[in-house]
């Protein structure tokens, strides 16, 4: 049975994992936190990502620990599923993914090691090709590859087990060769499987996302300007969508983009160009029209709606099936509706409000829902 690590088993890294356990590898899972830890040996976890606690309980290959070394010396592939948050600047903080690898560096394994390094978390491009300068440095021989996932928070398992495509940014054709074979063994589709370099792959990661906010600002953009002309939004877009050139998947009228992925990777892709001397013009537009759209939401909703009726809102999170609050327009819809002068009712799950809570105290009336 072949093995893999996966450093860093959080809500995405714990998915890879489990999905790769199922698909017949011995998986040792690294995290820093000793309670989680315990909770996955011990099959205790929680968690409101889809089927995670099933493939858990049913898993007889995988395991976590602490030790960082203990899974470097477990495998000779490595996927470093560990957070990118963004800085204040709009870049990626890779300090997790060096804290790795200055941690692996410090072991001393010797030059005649052949380790894999699959970089998965959101970096900026070029940054995998300075962790393998630093490893060559180093004098190790070990190939940097990155490798991120395109998921949504809520259908993490169903989307590796199913994905659109694969996309590989290979340190060599060999390092290639291996991620393809294990994409093919744990994919139940036939995915496009795409192999570039590196620095390629880091570009179409955050380029593919950059795509989609595009996309959904201008089907928010065109539902303003036909809300406003007063027509029907829907009826616009969907006779807009179904042209094959367009096609009907995120063209719909509703909230403004929000989440951990879309709004950043939107920025980081303009900061990216411009350090090269490129104008991510239409990056910038998105981010610019999204905010404009929450705008217009408010006028639209004022022009027929009084503040003497209150406002319920099933859920703000930035998607319905998800507790994450990362930039949602929904959360933000909602404020601004406080701010306008109505009673705001949220009927949320428990850690949404408490999440919510925490920042805008008791602004909002609050009804638990499971």
């Amino acid at each position: 049975m072949k093995r893999v690590s996966v450093i860093g088993v959080g809500r995405l890294g714990i998915c890879f994992a489990l999905t790769l356990e199922r698909a017949g590898y011995e998986v040792l899972g690294v995290d820093l936190f000793p309670d989680y830890v315990k909770q996955i040996n011990d099959k205790t976890l929680e968690s409101d990502e889809e089927n995670v606690e099933e493939y858990l309980q049913a898993s007889k290959n995988f395991r976590a620990t602490t030790d960082l070394k203990e899974a470097v010396d477990f495998s000779d592939i490595l996927f470093i599923v560990v957070a990118t948050p963004s800085l204040e600047n709009g870049r990626y903080d890779h300090s997790q993914v060096d804290f790795i690898v200055d941690s692996v560096i410090s072991y001393n394994l010797g030059v005649d090691k052949d380790k894999q390094f699959v970089i998965c978390c959101t970096t900026m491009p070029g940054y995998c090709d300075s962790v393998q300068r630093r490893l060559n440095d180093y004098g190790y021989n070990f190939t940097v590859s990155y490798n991120p996932e395109f998921i949504a928070q809520g259908t993490i398992l169903r989307d590796q087990a199913s994905p659109d495509t694969i996309l590989i940014g290979e340190g060599s054709p060999e390092a290639g060769d291996v991620l393809q074979e294990i994409y093919e063994k744990i994919t139940l589709n036939e995915p496009d499987i795409n192999r570039v370099s590196r620095i390629e792959a880091e570009i179409t990661k955050i380029g593919l996302n950059c795509f989609l906010t595009t996309k959904i600002s201008f089907a928010n953009m065109i539902g303003d300007i036909v809300s406003f002309a007063g027509g029907n939004p829907d009826k616009v877009l969907s006779a807009i969508g179904s042209d094959s050139r367009i096609g009907s998947k995120y063209i719909g009228y509703g909230y403004g983009y929000g989440g951990p992925c879309f709004p950043r990777d939107n920025r980081a892709l303009a900061i990216y160009a411009n350090d090269i001397g490129v104008k991510a013009l239409i990056s910038e537009a998105s981010d610019k029209s999204n905010e404009q759209h929450l705008e217009y939401q408010v006028q639209l909703f004022k022009q027929s709606n009084s503040t003497d009726v209150p406002v319920e809102f099933d859920y703000v999170s930035y998607k319905p099936q998800s507790t994450m609050l990362v930039e949602s327009q929904q959360l933000l819809f909602a404020k601004r509706l406080v701010d306008e002068g109505y009673t705001v009712i949220l009927n949320e799950r428990d850690l949404v409000i408490e999440q919510v809570k925490e920042t805008y105290g008791d602004i909002f009336e609050y009804r638990r829902r499971s």
